[in-house]
């Protein structure tokens, strides 16, 4: 019989053991959700959807073609240049009664012109074909074709002749000297805007919401800044300072490249600013309100950036461009394909 006794004793014990092991699990706790990913940065920042015209624009409009944005003021030459599409193209303007003169086919479509210098040649980031090209004035001839990389977005020519080209879907910046890429700057996320103070290169990464600027002689980064809730675009001012538009955050904010705090000021512009352009010559920068069907006119000559005139525009007025010689404003009405030619005074 003792045999049997321990037998039902081990049995007896394995029961507990088992037992205590069913509570324990019973009162551990559950294993924890799995955590959310980390939201990722915001879309990029859009023009706003125009209302229609409340008030007639303030200048003479002219047909360009259809959906008009993307623009150019050359006052030596006396052109204005357009991208339009069906079919795509840059249209050439008479730059004093907005005539059309010329129209020059492109691969793709276009949203942003820079001049390379006064005269031209027109830098045209083409989106659809990935390639940067350089069209001549007053003759439209494509004089430069160099591939650059996913959806050219802005292109902008440093002191030095080299040429920065913002691919906003490729992740990256491509510099090109002679027809020829030399280097490739991979650090961004969705490059945009571009605009070049002698060989210091502003870049506007609208995911990021940041501004880089790059160094053309040395093909470095030198500065990478916060600016704002929705940064799109940049021009320079003739002390060398960027002028970034923040469309979702409803500013243009001001940076000194060269120094410390690198910040300057800012100005609330509501209406969801977008294009913009600079008058060296008067020392004025003008933004269009997309929001609103409206050009805002700024006095960057004193202490602090102020608005010294509203200007109503064609329907959604996406781009502008400024003759420093004139003063004359070009507006894009990407809406209707149509440019508004007004001297504010």
């Amino acid at each position: 019989m003792k045999p049997v006794r321990l037998a039902w004793a081990g049995m007896r014990q394995r029961a507990a053991l088992a037992a205590i092991t069913l509570l324990a699990t019973a009162c551990s706790a559950p294993d924890p959700p799995p955590t959310t990913p980390a939201a990722g940065p915001p879309p990029a920042a859009e023009p706003a959807k125009a209302p229609p015209a409340g008030t007639a624009p303030s200048g003479t409009v002219v047909p360009a073609g259809a959906a008009a944005e993307g623009i150019v003021a050359d006052g030596v030459t006396h052109r204005v240049a357009v991208g339009v599409r069906d079919p795509d193209g840059l249209a050439l303007l008479d730059s004093t009664t907005g005539r059309v003169t010329g129209k020059v086919p492109l691969p793709g479509h276009l949203r942003h012109l820079q001049l390379a210098a006064p005269g031209g040649p027109v830098l045209v980031p083409d989106e659809n074909s990935d390639r940067l090209l350089t069209v001549d004035l007053p003759s439209g001839q494509i004089t430069g074709d160099v591939r650059t990389g996913a959806s050219p977005h802005d292109a902008t020519r440093a002191a030095n002749g080299r040429m920065f080209s913002a691919n906003e879907f490729g992740r990256s910046v491509a510099v090109t000297e002679n027809g020829t890429v030399v280097h490739t700057f991979t650090d961004v996320t969705q490059p945009a805007g571009l605009a070049a103070a002698g060989n210091l290169v502003g870049l506007v990464d609208v995911r990021q919401n940041d501004l880089s600027v790059y160094d053309a002689a040395t093909l470095t980064r030198t500065a990478r800044l916060p600016a704002g809730a929705g940064p799109t675009h940049v021009t320079v001012d003739r002390r060398g300072h960027f002028a970034v538009i923040d469309t979702r955050g409803n500013a243009v904010r001001f940076f000194d490249p060269a120094a410390p705090a690198h910040a300057l000021t800012s100005l609330a512009l509501p209406g969801t600013p977008y294009g913009t352009a600079y008058d060296a010559t008067r020392d004025r920068l003008w933004v269009t309100l997309t929001a609103k069907n409206q050009l805002v006119g700024i006095d960057l000559a004193g202490t602090t950036p102020k608005v010294f005139t509203t200007v109503a525009t064609v329907r959604q007025p996406n781009t502008v461009a400024v003759d420093p010689t004139t003063g004359t404003c070009y507006v894009t009405g990407t809406a209707d394909g149509t440019v508004e030619i007004v001297n504010p005074g």
